[in-house]
């Protein structure tokens, strides 16, 4: 069984949102990041860079979100097609994310929100860069339902960042084509459901069987 490691970030929420989309039996491991437990000995073993998410499936570590969604989506053969254009589309976009909109969001949301002084124009960068990645999604989404065309790992990994636009003090009102997006995404039960994972307590999740379990294994 897979096993995720995983907190109530962004990143954090994209893989139990694709497992639960995959219909993937999974344990979860709530790693505390206020307690430093990403950088413990034990987690080092899994993801030497300290970051969530991370999964073990039977024995083999894998880190970095993208790369999760790439081995799931590849192992059980769901949510990336495998016709080689078709495949190339699904990265392209998944890339895209990992390289410019997950970073350029993160940050906004860093100096929008945690950084202890506020530097209007550091805020203002990222928020632009942000809003001008929220335009390319939107001229995207005029073309085509989901990045990729059919839904995929793209908008699983997209998906949990832009749902958190007004955390960065981001309008995304006028973006037609990307709110019609984002709505029709977050409907999907298996989203809503893989959302919520982060935030669980240890306790059965009786809807699907799963166990979801908290704290690291040693």
């Amino acid at each position: 069984m897979i096993e995720l490691y995983t907190a109530p970030t962004p990143n954090g929420r994209k893989v139990s949102i694709a497992l639960e989309e995959m219909g993937v039996p999974y344990v979860v491991h709530a790693v505390d990041m206020k307690a430093s437990e990403q950088k413990t000995p034990a987690f080092l073993a899994i993801n030497p860079n300290g970051r969530i998410p991370a999964i073990v499936d039977a024995g083999f570590a894998v880190f970095e979100s993208g790369a999760i969604l790439i081995y799931l989506a590849e192992k059980f053969g769901q949510l990336m097609p495998a016709e080689p254009k078709a495949r190339s589309v699904v990265i392209q976009w998944l890339m895209w994310q990992m390289g410019g909109l997950g970073p350029m969001h993160g940050q906004a949301n860093v100096f929008n929100r945690y950084f202890p002084e506020k530097i209007p124009a550091v805020i203002e960068r990222y928020q632009k860069e942000t809003m001008r990645l929220f335009g390319v999604m939107d001229r995207r989404l005029a073309e085509v339902p989901y990045l990729a065309g059919d839904y995929s790992i793209a908008d699983i990994a997209c998906w949990p960042w832009v749902m958190q636009h007004d955390w960065a003090g981001l309008d995304i009102s006028g973006l037609t084509n990307l709110t019609r997006w984002l709505a029709a995404i977050g409907e999907r039960p298996a989203v809503q459901r893989g959302a919520a994972v982060p935030f669980a307590q240890a306790q059965p999740n009786l809807e699907t069987g799963k166990t979801i379990v908290s704290g690291l294994i040693a």
